[in-house]
């Protein structure tokens, strides 16, 4: 049918020093959605929403972080997160340290 667009799901493991995490994008109209994850806590891209986690979401305790500007998972790997959780915080993820470092914090 035209103008169906169709959405693509991929979920890919990722091994970083012997971790196992699971990189996840959703490739949306105009734009991706990704996410690296394991059982503890994750990375996003700008779409996550830090503040909310921090203030609304805070008795849940998430770990998390936030890189923007990329586009592929090995960029959300390398970049330098823009924002992080508080909860992320006590784990030693700071913002600026690249993805793949803070994934390896929350092991």
């Amino acid at each position: 049918m035209k103008g169906v667009y169709e959405h693509m799901v991929t979920m890919t493991p990722i091994v970083i020093d012997g971790n196992q995490f699971t990189a996840i994008t959703i490739a949306l109209p105009k734009t991706n959605f990704m996410a690296i994850t394991n059982e503890k806590g994750y990375i996003m891209c700008g779409a996550l929403d830090v503040g909310l986690l921090n203030e609304k979401l805070k008795d849940r305790g998430i770990i998390a972080g936030r890189a923007v500007g990329v586009r592929t998972i090995e960029q959300l790997l390398e970049a330098p997160l823009e924002s992080v959780t508080y909860e992320a915080e006590k784990y030693g993820i700071e913002v600026g340290m690249a993805g793949k470092d803070a994934l390896l914090k929350m092991i």
